[in-house]
């Protein structure tokens, strides 16, 4: 499974290629030495969680008069996506964002947001987990595990690609595909006749080299999964700071969430040209196709959180809250 915000699948050659002229770890100092040093970290590069953090920098260093500063660690930087998290609950690594799938192990809740059939499209999703009542439990259901959301931000549709073009929906039988770990994508996986793979996005790259993974350059569009991230602060390194600096610092996060979900729709514009630029095709399936895809995965989010109560009535929240947008 290719998320496009996740630079998994056209955006990982957009990526790549952008690479070879971005810095990787900013560590520039303030002119004036900083009290405190906030290293965020994400597994992706030049993509919207990126963004975020470059936003979040420039407005947290400039309300904080320099007391505090961000350090940006894109591209898996500070380790695999479990080892970041790690890092966050440990305090020491200031701030993560990822994916909500990466936090199931800690919280098996979040899986709900990988229900395939859930959302109609990106607007939809962004509505929907920017809503108060949806917005306060996502962030909040990361509190006991040692960490404080600091935002949400819907980062696209979930595509496609292998190696034999998935052109029709009969092509992703025997597929292996690359997932981000949830049952609920295992279960989908199963439904489309493939075999999905969890594993971080560090390890996407020797895969596609080594053939563990069916993926390249025709990207088929089916709009059933979409990505939702978050962003979150150590609590154990929040609770050094003062009280006005940790207001601050909440209080940033939220600030810069308008800003950047913007900024990732002007981003998804480009995406379709920028793939076919680089020799890539875009392929939206059939709609007999789409049509039977619903039909199977419509009951996927039912049958895997039947028998956990606290995740089944986490979807039935979540598809009640989706239903007011």
């Amino acid at each position: 499974m290719i998320g496009r915000r996740s630079v998994l699948t056209h955006r990982v050659a957009l990526a790549a290629a952008a690479v070879v002229v971005t810095a990787y770890g900013y560590a520039i100092r303030p002119a004036a030495a900083a009290e405190y040093v906030m290293k965020f970290g994400t597994a992706t590069i030049n993509e919207t969680q990126h963004q975020y953090i470059k936003f979040y920098k420039e407005a947290l260093e400039k309300a904080s008069s320099g007391s505090i500063e961000v350090q940006i660690y894109p591209a898996s930087q500070l380790g695999p996506i479990p080892r970041e998290i790690e890092g966050v609950q440990l305090g020491t690594i200031q701030g993560y964002i990822g994916p909500v799938d990466f936090y199931v192990g800690l919280e098996p809740r979040y899986g709900v947001f990988s229900t395939p059939m859930l959302f109609r499209d990106e607007a939809h999703v962004a509505a929907t987990i920017h809503d108060p009542e949806m917005q306060k439990i996502i962030l909040e259901m990361v509190k006991p595990k040692r960490m404080i959301g600091l935002a949400t931000l819907s980062i696209g549709v979930v595509d496609y690609a292998a190696r034999s073009p998935l052109m029709r929906l009969s092509d992703f039988n025997g597929k292996k595909i690359r997932i981000n770990g949830t049952a609920l994508e295992r279960a989908k996986m199963a439904k489309l006749g493939a075999t999905g793979i969890a594993m971080p996005l560090s390890e996407v790259m020797p895969a596609l080299s080594q053939g563990t993974n069916d993926l390249v350059k025709t990207v088929s569009v089916t709009n059933d999964t979409f990505l939702v991230s978050l962003a979150v602060v150590s609590q154990a390194w929040l609770d050094k700071l003062p009280p006005n600096l940790q207001k601050i610092v909440l209080d940033t996060g939220q600030a810069i969430q308008p800003t950047t979900q913007a900024w990732e729709i002007e981003f998804t514009k480009k995406l379709n040209d920028d793939w076919t630029n680089l020799g890539g095709q875009i392929h939206p399936l059939p709609a007999e196709d789409l049509a039977k895809m619903k039909t199977l995965l419509d009951s996927v989010g039912d049958e895997v959180t039947k028998d956990q109560a606290a995740v089944h009535d986490m979807l039935v929240k979540l598809r009640a809250v989706a239903a007011k947008h």
